[in-house]
């Protein structure tokens, strides 16, 4: 493997998909052929201890936007130089790989751009396809999520790219998210010990669907009274959220945790019996799931998932096989999954099983990450 540059905006410790996505396959290639060119952060401490702590090294740039600006796309091809790189990685691709011809010219070899729900959106806007259009000649391998994903980005940069893209979606550290995680504690430090739990793990904005998760408890209160709805994460919606539970009258049985350690999620993940999150398209298709790792995590941990079917959703979910996907504003099939699943435990055995065994099969990091240092 040649030395590789990578150009991203998204790299913790900004939090993030994308930003988990990039460090978790960087930090798997070889750490003497890695060198990251990032944007900086809000709290530059935290960002100097975080860079020290990485096995490659950290180039920042002043700006906490990086785009293909003359500027950058001139720092950008210093680095390369410098550090003798033959390969170039975009974290995102839209924006960043709008500088792949510049750095072809300095001497890449290899220039691949990664992409994810946003370049989706991009695709249904004349302008922006365009720009898709140009990323995709610039580059040699565009790389993306799920078949939503790919039919939708490669009807904008052309047949030659489409051609050419190769699926790498996000992973699960399976040795982090498995069965028996400790949610025991958790349930035992929330008072929910002995209770039918469907847990949600995921940012509060409205594309994820916790209020329909809210609006469908009544209907699994009827059928399950003693469940509880355990919503764990921070975000935005969390005061429209608690409002819609007091509204609706379930606030009783819905708990709220905020954001939580990282290295307490896998534990929050298995205080559930079912994971769901009936995730909805928004705004004309422009706000849509990618991929949903949420799903995919909370299979690597033993349980059946629920998923709603925006974007690539669906990806990450075997339908009948490892979970369920409902139309993410339908309450009444939200409600009658989740009823199903909680009053069957032979079900919910056998779909947390084969979860379990299609992340070990095919969502490891390890294995994506080789197929990644491959197209490098």
């Amino acid at each position: 493997m040649n030395k590789t540059l990578i150009v991203t905006n998204d790299f913790p410790p900004r939090q993030g998909g994308i930003q988990t996505f990039v460090h978790n396959m960087a930090t798997r290639l070889p750490a003497d052929r890695v060198v990251v060119y990032a944007s900086t952060w809000r709290d530059g401490s935290e960002v100097r201890r975080f860079d020290a702590e990485q096995p490659f090294e950290v180039v920042r740039d002043r700006t906490t936007m990086l785009l293909p600006t003359p500027r950058v796309t001139r720092r950008a091809t210093e680095l390369l130089r410098a550090h003798g790189c033959g390969s170039v990685w975009f974290g995102a691709a839209a924006p960043l790989g709008l500088m792949a011809p510049a750095l072809r010219r300095a001497g890449a070899e290899r220039l691949l751009g990664m992409t994810h729900g946003h370049e989706a959106a991009w695709a249904q806007l004349p302008g922006s396809r365009q720009l898709l259009r140009r990323i995709g000649a610039g580059t040699d391998t565009l790389t993306y999520l799920g078949e939503y994903t790919r039919s939708r980005i490669a009807s904008a940069v052309g047949p030659a790219a489409a051609s050419r893209m190769v699926q790498v979606p996000p992973g699960v550290d399976e040795k982090t998210f498995h069965p028996g995680s400790g949610g025991a504690e958790i349930r035992a430090r929330l008072g929910l010990t002995d209770r039918p739990v469907v847990v949600c793990v995921s940012r509060l904005v409205k594309r994820k669907g916790q209020d329909t998760l809210i609006r469908a408890w009544p209907a699994v209160l009827a059928r399950v009274p003693d469940a509880v709805l355990l919503v764990v994460g921070g975000g935005p919606y969390r005061a429209d959220l608690e409002k819609l539970a007091e509204a609706t009258g379930v606030a009783a049985s819905v708990r709220f945790t905020g954001a939580v350690p990282w290295e307490e999620l896998p534990a929050h993940y298995g205080a559930g019996d079912v994971y769901a999150m009936p995730c909805r398209t928004r705004r004309g298709g422009l706000d849509v799931e990618g991929l949903g790792i949420v799903y995919l995590e909370a299979s690597a941990t033993g349980l059946p998932v629920v998923a709603g079917d925006s974007g690539g959703a669906p990806d990450a979910v075997r339908e009948g096989e490892t979970g369920y996907v409902v139309p993410g504003h339908d309450r009444g099939d939200l409600a009658a999954r989740l009823v199903e699943l909680l009053g069957d435990d032979a079900l919910r055995a056998r779909m947390g099983a084969a979860g379990r065994q299609w992340v070990e099969q095919s969502w490891r990091w390890d294995l994506l990450a080789d197929r990644l240092e491959s197209l490098l």
